[in-house]
């Protein structure tokens, strides 16, 4: 008896499962969960309020929290401080830079 051929579909997604299957599964500590929820709670806020802001500063703040929250899931996350200062960038200007100009 021939086995079945397999579609390339099915193939690739049984190469999938098959990979998922042999990587261990990520354990986040309750910890770890408060803090998430802690901090999307705070990014979720701060993109909320940031919607009437001005400056060219705050669409790119935005997109960064935007980013943040997409990447959730992902191992690598920005320590407090960082966090702090990704909130904060919607609301506070960039200082500007200084012109050497002296004439």
């Amino acid at each position: 008896m021939a086995t079945p051929k397999l579609t390339p579909l099915q193939e690739m997604e049984a190469r999938r499962t098959a990979s998922a299957a042999d990587k261990p599964k990520r354990v986040i500590s309750e910890e770890e969960k408060a803090t998430r929820r802690d901090r999307v709670a705070k990014a979720k806020d701060a993109l909320a309020r940031s919607v009437g802001a001005k400056g060219e500063h705050v669409t790119t703040a935005r997109a960064a929290l935007k980013t943040y929250l997409q990447r959730l899931n992902e191992p690598k996350q920005p320590d407090d401080a960082q966090f702090e200062t990704l909130i904060e960038a919607p609301f506070k200007a960039p200082p500007k830079k200084r012109s050497n100009d002296r004439y």
